[in-house]
Order: structure tokens, then C-alpha cells, then sequence
């Protein structure tokens, strides 16, 4: 099951992916499971050469007890130092950031984060997505009734 952010193609340009490991506790792993979480407002920052996963919205457990996580704290992003070197210098270009584009669980069962650094779209940029869209919705449609 793989949650993806939708927004993050809207509102970015992803020039560079990377597929990293995440720290969760045991009841995120199970809300995740079961589909409760949000991007709304998440993003990442580096800080002291470390990947942080911030706002990431992931809903009690409704099981969970006494031990049951907070829905929004930072979260902690498991990458190498090579890829963390890329990362850090291409952020400090102008006008690049780093956003979450979607939680999945790989093959071992793990949960991972495919993050990408972006470059955010203008408004003009934002329209031709909207028509690009639409053109291949029409497309497919057409297809589907021939």
C-alpha cells in the first residue's frame, strides 16, 4: 500500500528522487497500514547532517493504548552520507527544496519515503499542468469508448 502526494507534482517540479528509510514506532506503522495520514504541510529539512521528515500528519492507532504515538512530530529519515552530500548541496541552490512525495512499504515489509528535490512552479507552469491532465483524462476516455 503506497500513499502518495499529490500535491507535491502540482505545486513542484521534481528534478531528483531518492528512496529513504524512515523511524516510526509500532502503532504509526499500524495507522500508516490502515491509510490515516496527511501531507498536508509536511516537508523535510536537513539539520546537522541529518534528514528530518516534518508535519507529517499519521493518526492514533485506534487500538493503541496508553503507548499510542503523537499524530505530529518530527520524524527521522535514514539515507547515506552520499546521498545526504547531493541533497545538502543542491538545496543550497536558490529556489530548491525538499519534499515528501510518498510513504510505501518495500518488498522486506519496511516503510520507506520517496523524497524528491523540487523547484516550485509558477502559476503559469501550474495551468499547463491542469491542461496536460485534463488532455490525457479526454484521451483515455476516448480510448475506453472505442
Amino acid at each position: 500500500m503506497e500513499h502518495n502526494n499529490r500535491q507535491a507534482f502540482y505545486h513542484y517540479f521534481i528534478e531528483q528522487k531518492f528512496e529513504a528509510g524512515i523511524v516510526l514506532l509500532g502503532t504509526e506503522v499500524k495507522s500508516i497500514r490502515e491509510g490515516k495520514l496527511s501531507f498536508n504541510d509536511a516537508f523535510c529539512l536537513l539539520d546537522d547532517g541529518e534528514l528530518w521528515l516534518r508535519g507529517l500528519y499519521i493518526a492514533e492507532y485506534k487500538l493503541g493504548t496508553v503507548n499510542n504515538h503523537i499524530a505530529v512530530h518530527d520524524r527521522k529519515l535514514l539515507l547515506n552520507k552520499k546521498e545526504l552530500k547531493k541533497i545538502a548541496t543542491a538545496t543550497r541552490e536558490k529556489g530548491l527544496t525538499i519534499v515528501p512525495l510518498k510513504v510505501f512499504f518495500n518488498d522486506k515489509n519496511l516503510a520507506k519515503v520517496d523524497i524528491g528535490i523540487a523547484k516550485g512552479k509558477k502559476l503559469h507552469d501550474k495551468r499547463e499542468t491542469i491542461k496536460k491532465r485534463d488532455n490525457d483524462r479526454e484521451l483515455k476516455n476516448l480510448k475506453l469508448k472505442v
